[in-house]
């Protein structure tokens, strides 16, 4: 199950990545094409890489079974349903090919943030918080975790140490995935010692917005600075 991939490449030399999960039924160019109708230009940086992977089609059965492009299924998009394991188990292998080819090229792990919309940032939160804690960041924006997720039990029985710092956005007038489900994730996730900041959005439904994505490109560009070898370059 390996996804399609999509990438904006870094305009310099390459020392950072970051890993832009679509949400269910979406591709990975389409959140590219979004993002760069909502600022006016690509999410770009002269270090850092941004992929876009698409999820492979497969049944999802709050569709009737219908396919689609989603990372993983579920029996229905409630915070109050079950997570499915083998389903998930699937999709980690893809995330951790994902990442593993990045630090094959050379960017270590504290070199890279993941994230994502909607169903593509539940899976950041996976990742970042179950697969892979050494990250250097997660975002998720219009997502949630499932009452009974395995990152829970995850974090509960792991260190607290050293976990990836956490940006949520969420839309206050979101229907489809209602911010109470956002804020309520991210005040799971800091009681079990994740820290970071949830950014309720005033007049937003269940949408990428232009305030949301300018504060996601600062806030990246903080925590993967370039490195001193490349600022000393420009000097």
């Amino acid at each position: 199950m390996k996804p399609a991939l999509t990438t904006v490449n870094a305009t310099g030399k390459h020392t950072a990545s970051v890993i832009f999960f679509h949400g269910s039924g979406d591709t990975g160019p389409n959140v590219l094409e979004w993002v760069r109708f909502l600022i006016g230009r690509n999410l770009e940086y002269p270090h850092i890489k941004i992929l876009y992977p698409t999820a492979p089609k497969q049944k999802y059965t709050p569709l009737d079974g219908e396919l689609s492009n989603v990372w993983f299924d579920r029996k229905s998009v409630s915070i109050a349903a079950s997570e499915s394991k083998k389903s998930m188990s699937q999709c980690y292998e893809a995330v951790n090919q994902l990442i593993d080819e990045e630090v094959a090229s050379g960017i270590p792990l504290n070199r890279i943030i993941v994230g994502g919309f909607s169903m593509g940032g539940a899976l950041a939160l996976h990742t970042g918080y179950h697969l892979r804690r050494s990250l250097a960041g997660v975002f998720a924006h219009s997502s949630f975790l499932n009452r009974g997720s395995v990152v829970y039990d995850s974090l509960a029985n792991g260190p607290a140490d050293s976990l990836p710092e956490l940006r949520m956005y969420h839309g206050e007038r979101d229907t489809l995935v209602p911010k109470d489900w956002g804020l309520e994730t991210f005040e799971n996730l800091t009681k079990l010692g994740v820290k970071g900041t949830f950014h309720p959005l005033r007049n937003t439904m269940h949408e990428l917005k232009t305030a949301s994505i300018t504060d996601l490109q600062q806030w990246i560009y903080e925590k993967l600075p370039p490195l001193e070898n490349q600022v000393q370059n420009k000097l």
